[in-house]
């Protein structure tokens, strides 16, 4: 359950904040843009945390504010290793997903950027970022004048009131449920099936072709923050094929998709019916991408340091320079204008799944075993990685606290006699842990450092490779046959409460607790604290049932916080990590001549 019993002035105060800065005390990396001792690599701009405002009627007008620099116009190359395993919004919760959706979908609300770093949370298709009212359970919203779709045809608030609708069919498993669960409470699901019966949702009202209104159960006063998630892009019921359109969705952005060869290519062109002046989000400069699927990162890092012909127009969303390639690429000072270096804002873990590891002493000597030095120097040493000790992520939680349960700041190597000790102690002295992995070269070597640490420890591991397109779909299975496996959360926006509530909430086929930690106790104790008033006691909150929740279940292992290093070819401009997101985003990108 997530309630926000918050007065809409507590939110707007809590509206303009600046996110924890990186590499805090008690992490085991560098900071941030510093080179490690010794190291020969030139200083990169300090690491700066995100700022995000609260955006008016004037700022969600377009056109984007323009980069440094633009260019319209030309080709643009995006290489990566994978293709996108959604292409339905609804069906998107990955950030490579709702990455690329900026280029094809629009939602009521989306974050503009105003400078580097800095954010507005605006009206995207609305002409503000809502209107609340009721105490925080009505927002209501109006659609922009001319908006449309690719076929010229007008966004309609039918089309949005279909958009909520849809996500409670059966087949729409992976997106979030945030709108879903405030529009009925916590089984949302079984409340309401979908409308392709014909039946309409309560809840929602459309009284006229511009204006869509919400009226929840409780309040939820941050609740155009939600809105502006990828997962909620707008869909159009005259062109809604169910499950088809995961693979041909309609556009509503600045670009349509031309041509999709599956894992291999994709290529995207205007959209004739998409006018900047109602877009405040998108610049849209280039007048062609093109996508290029089934490269490695160090293919890509090396078509970047060699910089020849097509790929000068390349970058890349996520593909950071893998460990082989690290220093060269920190200590080259004629890349250091291509080069983008941002700490992860995400929380990374080692779920164990408490279905099948079952013993909390087991748990916790997995977690006293585990090898985060050796992991940290794999990936490319502590320029690569810091080595966290809590569940939420000191870069993105306002009022964070450390604390150090299982003694990784002082033995960061592991302790292997503390636990031989547990395991003795447990139900199984010679238990099997099946370990799933994402299957890339780095995380191959990854899982041979887990393996024989833990099996220093008495821990046999069965290593099991998954296919990393539909990694998280097989993790995210409740049935699922691993025991551990790793997977990464990150707050949906500024707010303690879209992570805990989440990684520990529900439990369903394509949801986000991969622990299947629920019990009614800390049920209640989640909904304690989101429903406080108090923004900042909430914070304290948070970071306490962090510390609690390790010490009473220990549903996972913290995992290393990567550090990217990314780089682009030099005729791109307009390159800048999304704080948030942690990957780059395409509404700045722009052709250099």
């Amino acid at each position: 359950m997530n309630y926000r019993k918050r007065s809409a002035l507590a939110v707007l105060a809590a509206a303009s904040l600046a996110l924890v800065g990186a590499c805090a005390p008690g992490n085991q990396g560098a900071p941030a843009g510093a080179p490690t001792a010794g190291s020969s690599a030139p200083a990169q701009e300090p690491y700066k945390p995100a700022v995000i405002t609260m955006g008016t009627a004037e700022d969600s007008k377009g056109p984007a504010v323009e980069p440094e620099g633009v260019v319209k116009g030309g080709t643009v190359t995006m290489i990566d290793r994978d293709d996108f395993a959604h292409l339905d919004p609804a069906q998107s919760y990955v950030n490579t997903a709702t990455n690329f959706g900026l280029l094809i979908h629009r939602g009521l609300t989306g974050y503009k950027r105003v400078a580097k770093g800095e954010f507005k949370l605006v009206g995207d298709l609305a002409t503000d970022a809502g209107t609340v009212s009721d105490g925080g359970k009505t927002w209501t919203f109006t659609l922009k004048d001319g908006v449309k779709w690719q076929d010229g045809s007008a966004i309609t608030s039918a089309d949005v009131r279909w958009t909520i609708e849809r996500t409670f069919a059966d087949y729409i498993t992976f997106g979030p449920s945030y709108i879903q669960q405030w529009l009925t409470q916590d089984d949302y699901k079984k409340a309401y099936s979908g409308p392709y019966d014909g039946k309409q949702l309560d809840g929602i009202e459309t009284p006229d072709d511009k204006t869509i209104v919400f009226k929840f159960k409780a309040p939820h006063a941050d609740a155009n923050y939600a809105f502006a998630m990828g997962g909620y892009a707008i869909v159009p019921k005259a062109k809604d094929t169910k499950e088809k359109y995961d693979k041909e969705p309609f556009s509503s952005g600045p670009y349509i998709i031309k041509s999709h060869v599956v894992d291999k290519s994709m290529e995207l062109a205007r959209n004739p019916h998409w006018d900047a002046a109602t877009d405040p989000i998108r610049g849209a400069y280039p007048d062609v991408w093109k996508l290029e699927f089934g490269q490695e990162p160090l293919q890509i890092t090396d078509r970047f340091v060699a910089d020849v012909g097509p790929d000068q127009q390349a970058f890349t969303f996520y593909a950071a320079v893998p460990p082989e390639r690290l220093q060269q690429v920190l200590n080259d000072a004629s890349l250091a204008d291509r080069r983008m270096v941002s700490p992860s804002p995400y929380g990374n873990y080692y779920y164990f799944n408490l279905d099948r590891v079952k013993d909390q002493k087991l748990r916790q000597a997995v977690n006293y075993a585990w090898p985060s030095k050796q992991i940290q120097q794999t990936l490319g040493g502590p320029q690569a990685a810091a080595l966290p000790t809590t569940i939420l992520n000191e870069n993105t939680t306002v009022g964070y606290k450390p604390y150090d349960l299982f003694g990784k700041t002082t033995k960061p190597e592991g302790d292997i006699e503390k636990a031989k000790q547990l395991v003795a102690e447990s139900d199984n002295p010679s238990p099997t842990i099946v370990y799933a992995y994402n299957q890339t070269p780095v995380q191959e070597q990854v899982t041979v450092v887990i393996k024989n640490a833990l099996e220093k420890a008495g821990i046999k591991v069965v290593a099991k490779p998954l296919d990393r397109k539909t990694y998280y779909d097989s993790i995210s299975q409740t049935k699922n046959e691993f025991d551990l496996y790793w997977g990464g959360w990150g707050a949906d926006w500024p707010s303690g409460s879209t992570v805990m509530p989440i990684i520990f909430g529900p439990v369903s086929d394509g949801g986000q607790n991969m622990s299947h930690l629920n019990t009614p106790e800390l049920t209640a104790k989640m909904k304690e604290i989101s429903e406080n008033p108090d923004i900042d006691a909430a914070n304290t909150a948070w970071m306490e049932l962090d510390k609690e929740i390790q010490e009473k279940y220990t549903p996972l292992v913290v995992a290393e916080n990567r550090i990217a290093t990314t780089l682009h070819g030099s005729k791109v401009g307009g390159a800048e990590i999304d704080p948030q997101m942690w990957i780059v985003s395409p509404n700045t990108i722009f052709v250099k001549p």
